[in-house]
């Protein structure tokens, strides 16, 4: 104040008790920031004043990103302008309020952003600390419409618990030893967590490639022995849900049985049941698919297995529709009509289900769904999202961008889902789907996927193993989260709060 750097300004009121989070040490005051720092405001400068030729200082105008700031273009310092000077510390007051950083330089701020310039000698990196400790509570003080900002009054009034200078630096100190071990830390686990990722990957690609069961099992061996560690991340989970739908799809995840009826009798029965709905005018006939050609089978399988068209064992496959006048014509009560933000992998998602009047329901017929009814999202983002509409579910239709599969047997619907969910169906998708804008699978391409088909008995055996597989991946998840959760209220026990 005395070389009027400052001006003079009034006295700020006591830290109220209400207004303090935590009880600090003896030897510590509650203090506000206007009282132990300096506060600038940005204020940008004249546009007309900014150059492309780094003149003048750097300007920073308070966009930021996670607490990085950006910078544009120099500018001259001719016209009204805000400077934070060398060593102060940077924080947005605008949308978002709270990121902080270190200024580097002398630079320009705009009215995104405010300086702080610790006095007396106190640490700067100990305010950097508190600030960011505090970023969720000073952003809570935002107000405006428009965006959300906070005013010099806000900043200068906040209070903070202030250390003696020595302890700052003891503070610091730490801190920075600790972030170092964190650093460390980090580092180590991310190299366990790769060769975790490395090895899993390694294993499950020989199991996939396997070319005898013999081989099979010694990779899978391999797995269960080393089960514990494997899947002590979650990423491991993961790709152990695509490795059992895969196996499951390639005939390797259950033994075969001589015993069983072969998938060619199924076929059989399938055609039976086409010839009788088509005698009866329920179906109409469609052209014959062509055979699956051996370039078209990625695989090997098993005896008793046949590659089919996904069209040949389909009594219906089409897309839904929307009704006329779309969103307008949904009602809070009436028949649901499902969108692919309904349909997912694990079931029908319901929260957000549009639904509409039983007069336009009737008048949509082609996209009424029943029970056993595979739906498939053929569009967006979502595309190749599955599920099977539950038996005895209400009334419901479907949109454009979903398409109802029904089966001619009920038999067939969840091993079929499987398959459908499985990366060799996925991969299909992606390659087959067509579109500039948005993805898109086309009912003519969805028919002709080929499929490998296993007798009915070893398909049921498939689906319970399926099941069994993917309760345990759910079971490694909650118990991973679980881990993770009680590592965090260990190391909150270990450090005084």
């Amino acid at each position: 104040m005395a070389e009027g750097k400052i001006k003079k300004s009034e006295a700020l009121p006591a830290v109220k008790e209400e207004e303090k989070p935590f009880v600090i040490p003896k030897g510590w005051e509650w203090v506000r920031l206007g009282e132990s720092t300096h506060v600038i405001m940005g204020q940008s400068p004249d546009s007309r004043t900014y150059n492309q030729i780094a003149v003048g200082l750097p300007f920073y105008q308070g966009k930021s990103d996670y607490g990085k700031l950006y910078p544009t273009p120099k500018v001259w310092c001719s016209s009204p302008v805000k400077i934070a000077p060398k060593n102060s510390i940077l924080i947005s007051v605008r949308a978002p309020i709270g990121p902080t950083n270190l200024c580097q330089e002398d630079s320009c701020i705009g009215r995104g952003l405010s300086a702080i310039i610790p006095l007396a000698d106190c640490s700067l990196f100990f305010y950097l600390y508190l600030l960011r400790k505090f970023e969720a509570k000073l952003a809570s003080y935002g107000t405006g419409s428009t965006f959300q900002a906070i005013t010099q009054k806000v900043l200068i009034n906040f209070p903070l618990p202030l250390p003696p200078l020595a302890e700052q630096k003891r503070i610091v100190d730490k801190i920075g030893e600790l972030f170092l071990l964190c650093d460390e830390l980090e580092t180590l686990k991310k190299s366990k967590d790769t060769k975790r990722k490395d090895l899993h990957q390694s294993v499950i690609t020989q199991m996939l490639e396997a070319d005898s069961q013999e081989s099979f099992q010694k990779h899978f061996q391999f797995l269960t022995t080393h089960f514990q560690e494997l899947y002590s991340v979650k990423e491991n989970v993961k790709e152990l849900r695509k490795a059992v739908l895969q196996l499951a799809v390639m005939g390797k995840l259950v033994p075969q049985d001589p015993n069983d009826q072969p998938a060619s009798e199924l076929l059989k029965e399938i055609q039976a049941e086409k010839a009788r709905l088509l005698a009866e005018g329920k179906i109409k006939k469609s052209e014959a698919l062509p055979v699956v050609k051996e370039e078209e089978k990625p695989f090997v399988i098993p005896k008793g297995w046949e590659w089919v068209r996904l069209g040949e064992v389909l009594q219906k496959f089409g897309a839904g529709s929307t009704p006329l006048g779309g969103k307008s014509v949904y009602t809070t009560d009436g028949i649901m009509f499902l969108r692919s933000q309904n349909v997912w992998n694990d079931g029908l998602y319901l929260d957000d289900v549009a639904r509409i009047s039983k007069s336009i329901h009737e008048k949509m017929k082609g996209t009424k769904v029943i029970g056993n009814d595979i739906l498939l999202n053929i569009t967006g983002a979502s595309i190749g999202r599955s599920t099977i509409f539950p038996l005895n579910f209400e009334e419901a239709n479907v949109s454009q961008h979903v398409a109802i599969l029904r089966t001619f047997t009920p038999s067939i619907v969840t091993y079929l889902h499987k398959l459908i969910i499985s990366d060799f169906f996925q991969n299909l998708v992606f390659k087959e789907q067509v579109g500039v804008s948005r993805e898109g699978l086309s009912m003519t391409k969805l028919s002709k996927f080929p499929l490998p088909l296993p007798p009915l008995a070893e398909q049921k055996r498939i689906v319970e193993k399926v099941d069994e597989f993917l309760a345990l991946c759910d079971e490694l998840e909650e118990r991973i989260g679980k881990a993770e959760e009680k590592r965090g209220e260990i190391l909150k026990g270990m450090v005084r709060v």
